[in-house]
């Protein structure tokens, strides 16, 4: 009786594992070549609305290919979020040690999320803070990391981060804050709407507060050392 009961707990554990397998594999292998649709993030946002009855509230998206978009917007989203992107697995652990130092001495935690992070987050998950929900993000990392080329998961990110309250991708940022394609964005344009991705909702293109103005050249500065279309080259060869 006992034997049956966990040949049964086995074969339950098996066929869940392998459930939770297809459910996150599958879409993950499908979107290396599929643009999706929307992402979790987008949904979350829309559903708040709604609750809120915001009558006004639309979601501006609209997937451009990568070579659509302008090197200048690649290279700045690099210069911001993650410089070491061509070349780390997924996670930058240089970064998140440095952020747990400075939690430990009772700084303010910043973060040390990797762009193949953000995709994960932004694409399959809630927003907020856990532990479950952590461990989950860097489940979905590992996938993108092992089943999408680097180039892949840039040219996502680029369509799905958001930029301002329902912009979500550099296609839609350019047509409502320059009135023209992500294709003709300068650096200068593209550094101001690389530097307000850590808080879209807060900090805004249209009326860049003194911080998101510095924050422009210093990412400015860092794409020229970086080496602007170069460096772009560099994630190409690293597929």
């Amino acid at each position: 009786m006992q034997r049956g009961v966990l040949a049964r707990l086995r074969r339950g554990m098996l066929l869940a594992i392998v459930a939770w397998l297809v459910l996150t594999v599958v879409p993950v292998l499908l979107l290396r070549w599929i643009p999706p649709v929307t992402s979790a993030y987008m949904l979350e946002a829309r559903v708040a609305a709604l609750r809120a009855r915001e009558k006004g509230y639309h979601t501006d998206y609209e997937w451009v290919s990568l070579e659509r978009i302008s090197p200048q917007a690649a290279i700045a989203v690099v210069a911001s979020e993650d410089q070491t992107f061509p070349l780390n697995y997924g996670f930058d652990f240089g970064s998140i040690r440095g952020a747990v130092r400075a939690a430990e001495r009772g700084r303010r935690l910043r973060g040390a999320s990797t762009i193949s992070q953000q995709v994960a987050r932004n694409l399959f998950l809630w927003p907020g803070r856990s532990f479950v929900r952590k461990g989950i993000e860097a489940y979905f990392t590992l996938l993108l990391e092992a089943l999408w080329p680097k180039e892949r998961i840039l040219e996502v990110y680029l369509n799905v981060a958001q930029f301002g309250r329902g912009i979500y991708g550099v296609e839609a940022a350019a047509r409502r804050f320059y009135h023209e394609p992500a294709g003709r964005l300068s650096a200068s344009q593209a550094a101001l709407l690389a530097a307000v991705l850590p808080n879209p909702v807060h900090w805004h293109v249209e009326r860049p507060s003194r911080f998101v103005a510095w924050k422009r050249q210093w990412i400015l500065a860092q794409m020229r050392n970086l080496g602007g279309a170069a460096y772009l080259r560099e994630v190409r060869q690293n597929q």
